[in-house]
């Protein structure tokens, strides 16, 4: 199910390898961690413009079942619910590290 909504997991941010052949920093991280979030967002936006599309399809009568398109827009829904959760979990670990004391 999580495959269809579309937040696979990405690669391994960090190799185990015990020879690993790159340095993998906290820039590197961080620009992994970065394009992870944009093809998630890209992902959001793909469904949002497919769920309005069967929308206008459903209202001009071209697709006739309604399940479809209310599967899709539960499944837009549920990304963007947890999209919203994800941004709420970096607020707070952002706050959490900006308070402990150096």
């Amino acid at each position: 199910m999580i495959e269809q909504i579309g937040f696979l997991p990405k690669k391994p941010l960090v190799t185990l390898d015990s020879n690993p052949s790159k340095e993998t920093g906290a820039a590197q991280i961080a620009k992994d961690f970065g394009s992870f979030l944009n093809d998630a967002m890209t992902n959001l936006n793909k469904q949002q413009a497919a769920v309005d599309t069967l929308n206008d399809k459903f209202v001009t009568g071209e697709v006739a079942d309604a399940h479809q398109l209310t599967i899709a827009a539960e499944k837009l829904s549920l990304s963007l619910e947890m999209t919203v959760q994800l941004r709420n979990k970096v607020i707070e670990a952002y706050q959490e590290i900006m308070r402990t004391q150096i």
